[in-house]
């Protein structure tokens, strides 16, 4: 495995694995690594045959200044869980080298208006900038994103298609703890009383699993069964939770079509993140969470 720092030399790892005739795949990180990143990994090897991974913890997409000094880090556990993981090249540039007096910016219109985006402002443009970046720096052919960052993963989609990059987008599955939290770096960050009381997030998805194959479908009913779990938990606050269309994240009113249920509910000062995406067989709904 390769640990490079300057985008000349991701270029020409990249331009000899092409040469050879190598199917690039592309896994963006911010670091910290842990299985839901390595399961991304396994899922670019479907579609190709050479891993690029980057760990770069992007400034520009944190709202709080303190969010992104108190990021965790670990590079030497990084490179052995990716080299573990079968990457082939590690990309670990610094901020001068992805930022140069930089004026350009990237941004998608509607999809980010709702659910994170509403209450993260700049956020989702911070992450659209360096993902475009790094899809002309390691031109992929295929990039793969989590579904535990539905709202990312849907507007990069929609980013890739406007913007004509030859790329094509995998969303690959949710990895989940034994007791069905989402695998995140800001776990680390609980006590451990926020930690046990967080798995209310997957128990909330669940019951709204429970009322979507009994055929309710009623936004306001699933959100509020929904909201009493939670409330149960005592979290420090519901940031949201909301049910919105998958083709443009628009609220909905009702579930009628494939569709997210979101959330983002704070325990102590640890803001967590968790989403269900629901599409249909004839009148029965399938959730994938």
């Amino acid at each position: 495995m390769h640990i490079v720092k300057t985008i000349s030399e991701v270029r020409s790892h990249v331009a000899q694995a092409r040469g050879e005739g190598k199917r690039i795949g592309f896994v963006p990180t911010m670091g910290y690594l842990h299985r839901g990143h390595l399961s991304l990994v396994e899922e670019s090897k479907k579609y190709s045959e050479y891993q690029v991974m980057s760990i770069f913890v992007n400034r520009i997409q944190f709202n709080d200044p303190k969010d992104f000094s108190s990021y965790p880090i670990d590079l030497e556990r990084d490179f052995d869980l990716a080299r573990g993981a079968g990457v082939d090249l590690v990309f670990v540039p610094d901020e001068g080298e992805m930022y140069t007096d930089n004026l350009t910016h990237v941004d998608v219109d509607v999809l980010t208006e709702n659910l994170c985006g509403a209450s993260r402002p700049g956020h989702f443009r911070g992450v659209f900038t360096v993902v475009s970046k790094l899809f002309n720096i390691v031109q992929p052919d295929v990039s793969v994103f989590g579904q535990k960052d539905i709202q990312q993963a849907v507007s990069v989609e929609k980013m890739t298609e406007d913007l004509n990059f030859p790329v094509r987008i995998v969303i690959a599955p949710t990895v989940r703890e034994k007791d069905g939290l989402a695998m995140s770096s800001r776990n680390a960050r609980l006590s451990p009383d926020e930690r046990k009381r967080a798995v209310a997030l997957s128990r909330a998805l669940r019951r709204a699993e429970e009322m979507l194959v009994s055929g309710e479908r009623s936004a306001g009913s699933i959100v509020a069964a929904m909201t009493d779990i939670i409330n149960e938990s005592k979290p420090g606050k519901i940031d949201y939770i909301s049910i919105a269309r998958y083709s443009d994240l628009a609220l909905a009113d009702a579930v009628t079509e494939k569709s997210v249920i979101a959330l983002a509910v704070f325990y102590g000062a640890t803001r967590l993140i968790d989403n269900m995406i629901i599409t249909f067989e004839g009148e029965r709904a399938q959730c994938a969470y």
